[in-house]
């Protein structure tokens, strides 16, 4: 390193650290007939995650390792309302990228994006969180929550990369940029994708069900905490109730808190749907609600998901 300016030695030796630890792990994905992607091996065995939209219909799917050598893949599963897919590569010395704790993440902190854009390969850009919780719409139509904007640069191609804090740990999964701006993209929440990716491998799709509502993650006042004596200084603020739905139905009002759902304490909207699997389709669930100075238990059934139905959606 430079014996200049200190502040950018230390910059720099990070972003130099967590690029060397995790490029060996991006691989670029071609779609025959279609065009490239990026994606990461996050398992010795071959497994690698990528974009939905990446490999969304493809016929067939290469993976060409950091290396250069390519090898044909096979799509495990996918599930387009988290713009996630798994797809598997068997190949020698894989080597796996560690994953981190995107719940850890601050506004302000330094993320690296590794990717292809444009077909070159293992291409490095760095920058800073630039918001937490942020909401994306899927190409289902469905609302992405506690996404991540950072101003870490992106290009076609380097959707399904590694977004990398500097201990090496991927934090997210590169999704989306806005074309007509400069320095706002996107990041998929790598605690997000950990639990999508469990059923993909398990199942090759992901099962829900819903209740019909738009919510974002909102810290609770201190005294509200004590008072009701909640687990968790977090909730699901109830942005709007869909008419007709499981929520409206059980009394659910735009304003309430939900901090509790099935006995379990709920801190935020990523609590929601991991709770709401398929397995409480049809399933009479207690929904529990600070509405002003009550704490109430409202009972929800929630519904099967169907394209396009909102599960709990960030507004």
């Amino acid at each position: 390193m430079s014996s200049g300016d200190p502040l950018m030695d230390a910059y720099s030796a990070a972003v130099v650290s967590a690029a060397e630890r995790v490029s060996p792990s991006v691989v670029r994905i071609d779609i025959r007939g279609r065009g490239s992607g990026s994606g990461f091996v996050f398992t010795p065995d071959g497994y690698v995650l990528t974009n939905s939209h990446v490999v969304h219909g493809a016929g067939r799917i290469d993976v060409t390792l950091a290396g250069g050598d390519a090898f044909a893949a096979r799509l495990v599963g996918e599930d387009p309302d988290t713009d996630v897919a798994v797809v598997r590569v068997e190949a020698p010395d894989l080597v796996a990228a560690p994953l981190g704790d995107s719940s850890r993440l601050k506004v302000g902190q330094l993320v690296v994006a590794i990717g292809n854009p444009l077909g070159f390969q293992c291409s490095v850009t760095a920058g800073v969180v630039s918001a937490l919780g942020r909401s994306l719409r899927a190409t289902s139509g469905r609302l992405i929550d506690d996404v991540i904007q950072t101003d870490a640069s992106l290009n076609p191609g380097n959707s399904g990369g590694p977004l990398v804090v500097a201990s090496g740990e991927v934090v997210g999964v590169n999704t989306a940029m806005i074309h007509s701006a400069q320095g706002i993209c996107f990041a998929i929440a790598i605690n997000t994708v950990a639990h999508v990716v469990s059923q993909l491998i398990r199942e090759g799709r992901v099962r829900r069900s819903v209740i019909g509502l738009a919510g974002q993650t909102v810290p609770v006042l201190r005294r509200v905490v004590r008072y009701h004596g909640l687990e968790k200084e977090t909730a699901v603020l109830v942005v709007s109730v869909e008419d007709g739905g499981p929520a409206a139905r059980a009394g659910v009002r735009a304003g309430d808190f939900i901090v509790g759902m099935a006995g379990r304490a709920v801190a935020g909207v990523d609590d929601l749907h991991k709770l709401l699997t398929d397995r409480l389709t049809g399933v009479p669930t207690t929904v529990t609600v600070v509405r002003g100075a009550q704490k109430v238990d409202l009972t929800v059934t929630p519904a099967p998901q169907v394209s396009g139905a909102r599960a709990v959606a960030e507004g």
